[in-house]
């Protein structure tokens, strides 16, 4: 079965540092674009751990960024019929602690907060090569090639206080569409999706100032190999770029023009149950991002005859 083998995409790779920034512009999610039969669920419990210049957020006034972020997350899917196309709906809820230290204005400041950062939640929809499927149809599908879309939200309902340079929530709503497609030869298929991420302004930005921020611009690529029925690995590559702020209507001079690279793979446990490990790491930094992150996740399915 294809559809969330990565488990819910694998909690967008363990959100990528938390923040809705850094979660949704800036995810690797192989598998993302692929079908299930009509009523599958997934849940996942995920655990990751991240170390070094997280991007929590890229105009913060701050250097010598030396963040550590554990986080757990849960997650839930549901294959869909939508309009006669195999779709589904997704949702994740990150808690982390975040632990760390930096320079602001000159001066060393410290950090120590743990509680919910901003849920993840996203329709997707194959609009060619995957009508929705019972599970006695699915059985006899082979893919070729996908092509889908996508609309995911963040919503502002994480841990943030204004008069804290580092927080797990950003305090305002993020969208991002993207387009997707998959192709399979054998046991290998490539991947590759892009998208942008548009943001509301943050009206209470460290002491009340109005912070915005331009679209971030997103693409993926993904090369996955199939080892065994549930069992595969695949290499990550992403690059995203624009996100320039302005405080009170004066810019920042901190685009954002990074590569990440990683790797994610899958193991079947049983029928219901599935493994996946995680790691990733910054290969070309402009702002922020020079990280590295590692994460294990359990997914459990049921539904659709299983």
């Amino acid at each position: 079965m294809h559809f969330i083998r990565a488990g819910v995409a694998f909690a967008i790779v363990m959100t990528a540092g938390l923040g809705a920034t850094a979660g949704v512009a800036q995810s690797i999610e192989p598998r993302a674009y692929s079908p299930a039969p009509v009523g599958t669920n997934f849940a996942l419990i995920a655990y990751s751990e991240s170390r070094g210049a997280i991007p929590t957020d890229p105009d913060l006034p701050l250097s010598d960024i030396d963040i550590k972020v554990q986080a757990a997350l849960l997650g839930y899917a549901r294959a869909l019929n939508l309009f006669g196309k195999s779709a589904k709906v997704d949702m994740i809820i990150p808690f982390a602690r975040l632990q760390g230290k930096a320079t602001f204005l000159g001066a060393p400041v410290q950090r120590d907060v743990k509680g919910l950062g901003d849920p993840l939640a996203r329709l997707t929809i194959l609009f060619h090569g995957a009508p929705a499927m019972s599970p006695a149809e699915f059985r006899n599908y082979r893919q070729d090639l996908l092509l889908g879309a996508s609309v995911q939200v963040s919503i502002p309902i994480g841990q943030y206080d204004e008069d804290k340079l580092l927080n797990l929530g950003n305090h305002r709503w993020a969208v991002k569409p993207e387009v997707g497609a998959s192709k399979s030869w054998g046991r290998w298929t490539v991947e590759a999706a892009g998208g942008a991420t548009f943001f509301t302004a943050n009206t209470e930005f460290f002491g009340g100032h109005k912070r915005s921020q331009k679209p971030i611009y997103a693409a993926q690529s993904h090369l996955i190999y199939n080892i065994a029925p549930g069992m595969w690995v695949a290499a990550n590559l992403s690059w995203f770029a624009g996100g320039r702020t302005s405080i009170d209507g004066v810019p920042d001079r901190n685009l954002q023009k990074n590569w990440r690279a990683g790797v994610i793979f899958a193991l079947p446990l049983s029928r219901r149950f599935s493994l996946k490990t995680n790691a990733s790491t910054g290969v070309s930094t402009r702002t922020g991002n020079n990280y590295d992150l590692y994460g294990i996740a359990l997914q459990y399915r049921w539904g659709a005859g299983l």
